[in-house]
C-alpha cells in the first residue's frame, strides 16, 4: 500500500486533497458578514467551484470531501487555511478569524475518518492560518506573522516540528488593506516548482525574500496592476505538478510571465467565488499528499 499523507512541498505532484464543496458551505453566505465583495454569488459560485475540482481532478488529484452538512461556515471551502499537513501527520491550526474557529474541529474529523495522524494541535491564543506557511523546502517552514497569524502560533508550530528536524521561520507581514482584509504570506507569493515562485516583490518580508534568494529560488514577477485590480488573487496560484498551475482567468500578463518561466497554466472563471471572497486556487485545496 502506498503512502497515503504527507506534504513538505508546495509544488510537488499533488496526489490527494482535502477539499469543500461551495454549493453546501456558501449556500446561505450573506456577503456582509463573511466580508466577502459585491460579486458574490452563491450558485454562480458553486458553479464555479465545480469547475475547478474537476481541473483538480483531471490532474490525478483525489479529492477528499469535507462535510456536506448545512453548517452555515461559508469559509470552510477555502480548506487550505485550517490544517497543515506534514510527513509526520496533520497539524490542527487555529484560526485568526473569528467566523472561522469552527472550521479546524472539521479537518480533524475528516482526518481521523481518513487514518491520517495528529502530529498535534494548535490551543488559544496562539493562531496560525494555513495561508501563512510556506514549505520553502522539506525542513524549512516560513511562516508569516499578520493579523490572522500571532507569535504564539507560531512559537507552537515551531514546538512540533522542531524535534522532526523541521525549522520555523517567522517573517512580519504589513497591514495593507487592514485587519478585516485578508493578507496572508500567501497572498504574496505561489510557487511554481521547488526552485521557481510567482510573486509581488514590493510587499514580501525583506528577510524572506532574501532566504528565498539564498536557497536559489528563482522569482517571477508578477505584474502589479493585475494584482491590485484583484486584491492579490492573480498572484493566487495552485501547482499540481511543478510548473503545472491551476489559475484565476482574467490576468493575462501575469500568466504570460508564469509560461515564459516554462509553466503550463490553466485557468477558470471565478469572479463569484475568488475574487468577491478573498481565496484563490491555493486557498481551496488542503494538499494532503505530495509526492
Amino acid at each position: 500500500m502506498g503512502k497515503s499523507y504527507g506534504s513538505q512541498s508546495m509544488a510537488g505532484p499533488l496526489k490527494r486533497v482535502l477539499m469543500r464543496s461551495a454549493a453546501s458551505a456558501m449556500r446561505h453566505a450573506r456577503a456582509q458578514e463573511w466580508h466577502y465583495g459585491p460579486g458574490f454569488d452563491p450558485q454562480k459560485a458553486a458553479a464555479q467551484h465545480e469547475q475547478l475540482s474537476g481541473m483538480v481532478a483531471a490532474s490525478g488529484a483525489e479529492i477528499e470531501w469535507l462535510t456536506d452538512a448545512d453548517d452555515a461556515l461559508a469559509d470552510s471551502v477555502f480548506t487550505h487555511d485550517p490544517s497543515l499537513m506534514t510527513d509526520h501527520g496533520a497539524i490542527i491550526l487555529s484560526m485568526g478569524k473569528a467566523l472561522r474557529q469552527a472550521e479546524p474541529g472539521l479537518h480533524e474529523a475528516a482526518y481521523e475518518r481518513m487514518g491520517i495522524p495528529i502530529l498535534g494541535r494548535l490551543e488559544s491564543p496562539g493562531q496560525v492560518e494555513g495561508g501563512d506557511c510556506v514549505w520553502v523546502d522539506a525542513t524549512t517552514l516560513a511562516v508569516g506573522r499578520g493579523v490572522r497569524t500571532n507569535q504564539d502560533g507560531i512559537q507552537q508550530l515551531a514546538n512540533l516540528l522542531s524535534p522532526k528536524g523541521i525549522s520555523v521561520f517567522g517573517f512580519d507581514l504589513p497591514l495593507w488593506h487592514g485587519e478585516e482584509a485578508c493578507l496572508h504570506l500567501m497572498s504574496v507569493i505561489s510557487p511554481l516548482a521547488d526552485d521557481l515562485a510567482l510573486v509581488y516583490a514590493p510587499l514580501l518580508p525583506a528577510a524572506f525574500y532574501q532566504m528565498l534568494r539564498a536557497r536559489g529560488v528563482k522569482l517571477v514577477e508578477g505584474d502589479a496592476g493585475e494584482f491590485f485590480a484583484s486584491n492579490g488573487l492573480s498572484l493566487n496560484v495552485l501547482p499540481t505538478a511543478p510548473r503545472q498551475v491551476i489559475a484565476v482567468a482574467g490576468f493575462p500578463r501575469t500568466a504570460a510571465a508564469m509560461q515564459a518561466a516554462g509553466c503550463v497554466v490553466s485557468t477558470f472563471e471565478a469572479d463569484a467565488l475568488c475574487i468577491a471572497c478573498e481565496g484563490g486556487p491555493t486557498c481551496l485545496t488542503r494538499p494532503v499528499l505530495r509526492q
